[in-house]
């Protein structure tokens, strides 16, 4: 769970990064700007979304953490207030997924008798040490993988033509569309093909729209 957790918040991120700088950068090149133009419009939207994505999973995964902190300060409560009543939740749990009745209370008695409150975080309320929020952890790794996947158009744009990029950008940026779906896929164990098709359409799909948006407004300021 750890590793589906951190993939698909890596693989989010990145695929954010090129999809949204490949299409901020084709919208700009269609219309006819200076190359000058291009990659400042590119940096500044890479940073921006880096920004925005870190923000953004800092006050989601915060918000997490403060639910966890609330519930597990009402398992202490609990605990201290109805001993006898916390230990049949916990029966009731492990008896639902298949132990006796009397395995079932000695589970319950020798694990509040170890942990209590960790016991009830972990197989009422879910939290565990791998599961439980880090907010500045997720806003880090989201900045990143956001930035890393920005990097790639950015380049490409920097080492053409305006003309060039035009084309060049939206054709690598679904090469590496469909790489990132592939990878993320086989190490998930998904089907490659089809989530490579996925993010594949969805990235031509903005630039396309972006591209058009460039031209038209291109086409009435100039």
């Amino acid at each position: 769970m750890k590793r589906v957790g951190w993939l698909r918040a890596a693989v989010l991120g990145a695929n954010d990064g090129i999809v949204s700088t490949a299409s901020l950068l084709v919208g700009v090149a269609a219309a006819d700007a200076s190359h000058g133009a291009l990659m400042t419009a590119g940096i500044a939207g890479a940073v921006a979304g880096a920004m925005s994505m870190a923000a953004g999973e800092y006050v989601s995964v915060s918000s997490q953490a403060d639910s966890e902190k609330a519930d597990l300060a009402r398992e202490r409560t609990e605990l201290a207030t109805d001993d006898a009543g916390e230990r049949r939740e916990l029966m009731g749990i492990y008896m639902g997924r298949g132990l006796s009745q009397e395995l079932a209370q000695r589970v319950a008695d020798e694990l509040m008798a170890h942990d209590a409150l960790g016991a009830h975080a972990r197989d009422e309320l879910g939290i565990t040490d791998l599961s439980v929020a880090r907010p500045l952890q997720a806003a880090g790794a989201s900045a990143a993988s956001f930035a890393c996947g920005a990097l790639l158009p950015l380049i490409v744009a920097a080492a053409t033509s305006v003309e060039t990029a035009l084309w060049a950008v939206p054709a690598t940026a679904l090469f590496f569309l469909a790489s990132l779906g592939a990878i993320a896929a086989r190490t998930g164990g998904a089907a490659i093909g089809a989530a490579a098709a996925r993010v594949t359409f969805w990235g031509a799909l903005a630039m396309a729209a972006t591209a058009g948006i460039g031209q038209l407004f291109g086409t009435i300021v100039g």
